[in-house]
């Protein structure tokens, strides 16, 4: 592919034809300003907060939707493209609940990021607002509809991740939503409760339910883990906090499987500290199941095995493994199994 000059903010940089403004300033690492735009999402144009100014041209383009051109001259922080993406965020928060104090998005907000980067702290626009019903149907996430700015990502999001095409814009103009088919609850449609949408949701429009009131973001800490739930390896974060799991969130970082989720990975973690877990190995005597070390339970299990092993022979045992366990886990089993008990009664849920 053959490639472009271009001037960046007085800097002159190389890119590959075809590539946007908005991934040639990347390069250069200015980052432009953006709601509707998402590395991982196809692109929209819709949000016009990373407008930019271009030499010859009639008016501000959408870099993130502009293929550069030979000779290019390009401002990203003009005085115009500063005060266009100012009243484009005094819009977009005159319809907007300004309750950051008790948000759960709160310290992870796009649109409060850039309020604050550009002076924007309250709406010179007055008018009709909306008063949505805040929506928690749905068992894992919670739809504020008021929080909303329209940009698209939780509908592109579902189409394009997990190919439901549950979301679309419902309705024109001032009432313009996101909204599922005939406008019916989350937990009445096609949803499939994987979050996607939620990843990608810039605002407080769309939040996990299991994270409500369980700590401010900048309180807590992510640990990237890998899902135990199938053998497909997805990763993501736990979200800690006081040493205790309070949430899952997308980590884009993960090779397998970017920020797409399933319902189980998401949401499905609230067993690791449900009371009913067992904590430490049961040994039954005299017909009750009594706690035990992990070295008395061992040598009960070796010698249990190495008994029947003698007195029925090595096809009296079989083992099952499962898609939950680790590709190294499962070798073990195997190995285990041919190896120590002397057979190949050996089998693996994921076959079937």
């Amino acid at each position: 592919m053959s490639l472009v000059k271009l001037t960046i903010n007085g800097k002159e940089v190389e890119v590959e034809e075809e590539t946007t403004i908005l991934k040639a300033a990347e390069q250069m690492g200015i980052n432009i300003p953006r709601l509707c735009y998402d590395d991982d999402l196809s692109p929209a144009g819709a949000c016009r907060l990373c407008v930019v100014e271009v030499k010859g041209a009639r008016n501000l383009v959408a870099s993130c939707v502009t293929a550069v051109s030979p000779g290019m001259v390009v401002e990203t922080e003009s005085p115009i493209v500063v005060k266009s993406r100012r009243t484009t965020l005094d819009l977009l928060i005159s319809n907007h609940p300004l309750d950051c104090l008790t948000c759960e998005k709160s310290g992870d907000c796009l649109l409060a990021e850039y309020c604050y980067k550009y002076g924007v702290k309250e709406s010179s626009f007055e008018g009709e607002k909306h008063e949505y019903e805040i929506e928690e149907s749905n068992p894992f996430i919670i739809r504020d509809l008021n929080k909303c700015i329209q940009c698209g990502k939780c509908i592109r999001a579902c189409d394009e991740w997990t190919g439901i095409h549950n979301l679309n814009f419902a309705n024109r103009g001032f009432d313009s939503k996101p909204a599922t088919s005939f406008d019916s609850a989350y937990v009445d449609s096609d949803c499939v409760f994987c979050g996607n949408c939620v990843s990608v949701c810039p605002t407080g429009a769309l939040t996990e339910k299991q994270m409500k009131h369980q700590g401010r973001r900048w309180e807590i800490q992510k640990v990237k883990t890998t899902c135990p739930f199938c053998g497909t390896g997805c990763n993501f974060d736990l979200c800690v906090k006081d040493d205790r799991i309070v949430g899952v969130t997308a980590n884009r970082t993960s090779v397998v499987n970017g920020r797409a989720l399933c319902i189980k990975g998401h949401y499905g973690w609230d067993f690791v500290q449900n009371e009913k877990r067992l904590t430490t190995p049961l040994i039954k005597k005299d017909g009750e199941f009594v706690p035990a070390s992990w070295d008395e339970a061992l040598d009960l299990v070796a010698t249990r095995l190495k008994g029947i092993k003698n007195q029925y022979g090595p096809d009296a045992f079989a083992a099952l493994s499962s898609a939950r366990c680790t590709n190294e886990e499962n070798y073990l089993v195997q190995k285990f199994t041919r190896a120590v008990m002397g057979t190949n009664s050996v089998d693996h849920c994921a076959r079937t």
